[in-house]
This record gives C-alpha cells, structure tokens and sequence, in this order.
C-alpha cells in the first residue's frame, strides 16, 4: 500500500480485476467488489458462508452515480441524501441489472428488484468508489451469522486470508464503528425504517 494520493490505485487495480478488497467504510470493516460483476460478488458470498439470496449494500460516490443504476430515485430519496449528515442506506426500487444494460450483478439485488445504496459520509470511501467509477459492494467483514467486525483485529483470519487485497489498518480511525441506518423509500413517497 502506497502513501496518500495513491492509496487508491492497488484498491481500484484489485476491484477492476474481478478481485475482492478488505476495507474500512465509513461504518465497519468491509469486503468489496465491483458491485456489476457477479463473479466478484459470488465470491463475497462464500467468503461470508452466505446464501446468495439476500441482498448487499452497495457504496455509490454521489446520486449522479445512483441514476445510473436505479431507474427512478425517488423524490424522497433525493432529499434524505441532501439533508443527511451520518451513514444512511437508502433502499431504492426498482435497480438495473444486466451486463447489457451495464447494470448491477443480479446476486446484488433482493429478489423484488430493490437495491440498498449508500452515499458515504466520509472521504475516503467516496473518493474509492469515485476513483473506480462504478458502485462496489459493503458487506461486513465477517462469516454470516458471527459478530461485525468493527475494528480491523476483530476481522477473522479466514476472512483476511480469503480477500484478494486489504487496505491500510490505519484507515479505520475515519470509520464511525457503527452500522449505517437504512430506509426503504417508494416512488410514491413512502418511508420504511428498517434499522434507525
């Protein structure tokens, strides 16, 4: 791992090649992938021991980025990203999937066609996802079922030894160790709170 303005590149070299990266978000320690390419994400779900049939959040750098990949944001949506100042997954309906469409992995999408996205609300993770110029997966760091790891030592060896690249330890001082809150949101306007 290099210094500052390239802390990126062998992240984002890993991510374009169908590899899987180990990460502190702006949340908890995370594995990510490039979130349109389902090999990548088939192999997040056998590293966690995870069946495929539920959904992952996913990181996008800005709403722009979103658009891409929703086919309508809500009205509602938009204005929960403007006014939220701490980590928030917004599930949107609707996502586009489909290499022909140059859209999201299907393994990444709930089998309503609603995707969880969030905005990160540190740097560091929005300049990643910006600098690799597609959405990556944010899932736990951990096997299914067991503890989140919230800092870099409590991530299981098994985990560690299964990713393809793993960012600097030391970049977790910029996550706020806590799980993100996450809201559905219809094109109709209405409000779910999943987890406050």
């Amino acid at each position: 791992m290099t210094k500052d303005g390239n802390i990126y590149s062998d992240a984002v070299a890993t991510l374009r090649n169908g590899g899987v990266i180990l990460y502190p978000t702006d949340t908890v320690w995370g594995l990510g992938c490039d979130a349109t390419n389902e090999e990548a994400v088939r192999k997040i779900y056998d590293i966690k021991k995870r069946p495929d049939s539920k959904s992952l959040v996913l990181l996008a750098s800005d709403l722009d980025m979103v658009a891409r990949y929703i086919r309508e944001i809500p009205e509602m949506a938009i204005q929960l990203v403007e006014v939220n100042d701490r980590p928030m997954t917004i599930i949107y309906p609707d996502a586009i999937t489909g290499a022909e469409y140059r859209g999201l992995a299907a393994n990444t999408v709930a089998g309503d066609g609603s995707v969880g996205i969030r905005i990160p609300t540190v740097d560091f993770c929005r300049d990643l996802v910006h600098r690799f110029g597609r959405p990556i997966v944010s899932t736990s760091a951990n096997i299914s079922g067991e503890p989140t790891p919230r800092k870099f030592s409590d991530i299981p060896q098994s985990v560690k030894d299964a990713v393809d690249y793993i960012l600097d330890p030391s970049l977790e001082r910029r996550s706020t160790g806590s799980a993100s809150s996450i809201i559905k949101v219809g094109l109709d306007g209405t409000i779910d709170i999943i987890r406050k």
